[in-house]
């Protein structure tokens, strides 16, 4: 059974930091990209980041560049996101997705297995 389980999610202060966490199971890790997704109430999902399990290259949404950090741990099967500097905008429940491939994309539509997201919200 494919599992993506995401956490770290919390509520921190304008300014501050936060790390997700991304474990995933019962699919071959290496083959895959892992991205980072985020959705606020009445908006779309939006992509933030990705990386590529294979040779861990990376894509950053404009918005996040500089910011946070995506790495992968492929022993573990886990993605991170060291999300620092966070903003109110920020705030947005998170979901980390699985594509086969080696390609890093923020296209969601092309992404084959979702968590069920971990909450982040940012106070002034």
């Amino acid at each position: 059974e494919v599992q993506l389980v995401e956490s770290g999610g919390g509520l921190v202060r304008s300014g501050g930091s936060l790390r997700l966490s991304c474990a995933a199971s019962g699919f071959a890790f290496d083959d895959y990209a892992i991205g980072w997704f985020r959705q606020a109430p009445g908006k779309e999902r939006e992509g933030v980041s990705c990386i590529s399990s294979s040779d861990g290259s990376t894509v950053y949404a404009d918005s996040v560049k500089g910011r946070f950090t995506v790495s992968s741990d492929n022993a573990k099967s886990t993605v991170y996101l060291q999300m620092n500097n966070l903003k109110p905008e920020d705030a947005a429940v998170y979901y980390c997705a699985a594509l086969y491939g080696v390609v890093a994309t923020l296209r969601l539509g092309e992404y084959d297995y979702w968590g069920q997201g971990t909450q982040v919200t940012v106070s002034q």
